[in-house]
């Protein structure tokens, strides 16, 4: 088994090749070995090459607002009046402690994306 450090773009390619033709390998083989290894490379690889920045809060609460269908109204229990929500939404107003936690356990809104910081337009 001959396995090296991915480094670059041609490594890379050349991994993906290789998992492909061993893709349908039979579990406990060494071609099934060689396949797990492989994948956990290219893994690290993609890890390091292609992050994805988390969204800003408003934009992961528009996001998820959209996905489950919900209107700016439906986030008064959870950010306080109509007022208040809007200010949040037009990012005139920073999430609170309590407005992170309800997002949180109530849309299951990932507390990475709520912490992050954001500018406030004044």
């Amino acid at each position: 088994m001959n396995i090296k450090p991915i480094k670059n773009q041609q490594d890379y390619e050349l991994a993906m090749v290789t998992i492909e033709k061993l893709w349908d390998a039979q579990p406990d083989s060494p071609e099934a070995d060689k396949l797990d290894i492989l994948a956990t490379l290219v893994e690290s690889y993609e890890k390091q090459q292609f992050k994805i920045e988390t969204p800003d809060p408003v934009a992961a609460i528009k996001f998820r607002m959209e996905q489950q269908g919900l209107s700016d109204a439906d986030l008064v229990p959870l950010l306080g009046q109509r007022s208040r929500v809007s200010e949040v939404l037009n990012k005139k107003r920073k999430l609170s402690i309590s407005m992170i936690r309800n997002l949180h356990h109530k849309l299951q809104i990932p507390l990475e994306s709520l912490i992050s910081d954001y500018h406030v337009v004044k």
